[in-house]
């Protein structure tokens, strides 16, 4: 990493010195002067309002491609993984395990990018008899941690900028952190007890079929553009998870755009053209389609973001800006202090139940935590509420089955529901335990700011390789599964233990455990890290300013957002190292 000796000014210094305060966590306050609406003469307010009009249509125009680059890049992956991700629900024998179910749930959420897909499908299964409803529950519950990998995909789009990263990432993990932590607890307490589905069973008796469908009000805007670049055909997972066979040429991306009764009395199918959509009839297998669609979604998902945020940034200013900072992360006066988190759950259900998808709200939030128009503590309940809005999916994929299957699918909708509410009912309402979730994103948000490295490797350790892993010790044997999962969480908990004892009461430890320092470097710091990945990146200099650390200059001093270091032995020159990522 190269460095460059620099003089700095007595008042240079001083900025340095008072950026030792800065937090990072707090809604940056706007400090500039304005140019008043008062004080404007009548041309300079038509300029003010036509560039104001201007930005709000470039953010809407971006968004919109945002929104639809997500969808594409969730086709993609349905494109390229579909029948993996069928073939996964179809081992029947893997799924008596519940830990394994759980793992399942991950993996094929994470494959296809919608939680509302793979939930749809195991709402199917179960209606169909090939799963029941205690083998489902834990399925649905890894649904719901790899539907969070998106929101973490989008955070990556910011790491140019580490304050905005450190609060992207931190808003993005937040969920992640929720969901695990539910899971932790409520999936060995359904295991033991079947409280989800003895609750559930009892719930749906009086209940009857309804032919009830989900309203498409966001599809009926992004379908236009969307559907005219790929459609695919979902209906090859399900067959594929019920192990029916597939013809030869079968293929994720659709071949019958149009069905109709003709005057026979018999179905035509009108085949696709590419008149339909640009990947219609084409001869390139669905690996190739699925590649081709998964870069342009990622290139356009980051060429919109980076452009949204740029413009949000240059309108999150002036006393307007500081007006909607405010609104949206002020708390009522007391006693009604609580309310204002409450209502933040109920935005995030009501917004993400309009959109029919929790990972476009999510994705959508997770750039204004970043540029600070929302604080990590409102992000949490927005995500909370997120989490309740996309249950609504399962339910009206239940609602819409016949018959007997329909008590059971409509188990599996009620769980999902009531195991998102019993989640926030001990990470939420509670008040001391709501601030886990947010210490441990800070946490990881703090990380990811001195080594930014470690978001890749969080994102394939929690979502790819810790979940294979597990589910490869889950086919090789139960019992080897349960030795390494014990094993971890003795660990993990000693670790937790330790931690707790060190910052509150070290004098009960013994001295060898009072710090961490009798542990070889490389397992109790990421620093070591750091030349490891410095060297893969050191290349490209995009990949320096993407993977660079600051761990070479934490040995001199603190390092802050403006990437000057303070050093604790003030030179005779006076003079910092600025290092350049």
């Amino acid at each position: 990493m190269s460095e460059t000796r620099v003089a700095v000014t007595d008042t240079t210094q001083e900025n340095v010195r008072e950026n030792k305060e800065f937090d990072p966590w707090a809604i940056p306050e706007d400090d500039e002067e304005f140019e008043k609406w008062s004080e404007m003469t009548k041309k300079r307010r038509v300029e003010f309002v036509l560039v104001i009009i201007s930005k709000i249509i470039g953010v809407l125009g971006c968004l919109y491609l945002f929104i639809c680059s997500l969808s594409l890049m969730g086709s993609s992956f349905q494109v390229l993984a579909g029948k993996t991700a069928g073939t996964i629900f179809s081992n029947n024998a893997i799924l008596k395990n519940p830990v394994a179910g759980l793992i399942i749930g991950i993996l094929v959420t994470v494959l296809v990018q919608s939680s509302s897909t793979s939930t749809s499908i195991i709402t199917t299964m179960v209606g169909a008899d090939i799963l029941n409803v205690h083998q489902a529950i834990p399925m649905i519950m890894g649904a719901n941690i790899g539907t969070s990998v998106t929101n973490t995909i989008v955070s990556l789009s910011q790491s140019m900028d580490v304050v905005q990263f450190r609060r992207a990432f931190a808003g993005a993990t937040v969920h992640d952190l929720f969901n695990l932590l539910s899971v932790l607890v409520l999936l060995p307490l359904e295991v033991a007890s079947g409280m989800l589905e003895k609750m559930t069973h009892r719930l749906i008796e009086p209940l009857e079929a309804t032919n009830v469908k989900p309203p498409k009000i966001l599809k009926v805007i992004t379908d236009p553009l969307t559907k005219k670049i790929i459609q695919v055909n979902k209906t090859i997972i399900a067959l594929v998870a019920q192990n029916v066979p597939l013809e030869d040429d079968a293929s994720m991306v659709s071949k019958i755009c149009k069905e109709y009764n003709s005057t026979a009395e018999k179905t035509v199918k009108v085949p696709c053209n590419p008149s339909h959509f640009i990947f219609a009839g084409t001869t390139i297998d669905d690996g190739g389609v699925g590649a081709i669609l998964l870069i342009v979604s990622l290139f356009a998902l980051c060429a919109c973001l980076i452009s949204m945020v740029k413009i949000l940034h240059s309108m999150m200013k002036g006393s307007i800006a500081r007006t909607i900072k405010k609104t949206i992360n002020t708390d009522f006066r007391k006693p009604f202090k609580w309310v204002a988190g409450y209502l933040a759950i109920l935005v995030g259900a009501g917004l993400t139940f309009v959109v029919q998808s929790s990972s476009v709200f999510t994705s959508t939030m997770t750039p204004l935590v970043g540029i600070g128009v929302i604080s990590l503590k409102r992000m949490y309940p927005l995500t909370l509420g997120a989490n309740i809005g996309t249950t609504t999916t399962s339910l009206f994929a239940a609602l819409a089955t016949d018959g007997e299957a329909l008590s059971r699918t409509l188990q599996i909708a009620f769980s999902h529901f009531f195991f998102n509410i019993f989640g926030i009912a001990i990470w939420y309402v509670i008040p001391f335990m709501r601030n886990i979730p947010i210490k441990g994103a800070k946490m990881l948000g703090n990380t990811t700011a001195k080594h930014r490295w470690f978001a890749l490797v969080y994102l394939f350790m929690v979502f790819f390789i810790i979940p294979a892993v597990i589910l490869g010790l889950s086919i090789a044997h139960i019992w080897a599964m349960a030795a390494v999962l014990i094993l971890v969480g003795i660990i993990v908990l000693f670790v937790v233990v330790v931690k707790v004892l060190q910052a509150y009461r070290p004098q009960s430890l013994p001295v060898i455990l009072q710090n961490w320092k009798f542990l070889p470097i490389f397992m109790r710091s990421l620093d070591p890290y750091d030349k490891v990945f410095t060297i893969c990146c050191a290349r490209c200099d995009q990949c320096r300013r993407c993977c660079g650390s600051h761990s070479e200059n934490q040995s001199e001093g603190e390092v802050y957002e403006n990437s000057v270091v303070v050093p604790n032995k003030v030179l005779p020159t006076q003079e910092v190292h600025t290092s350049h990522f």
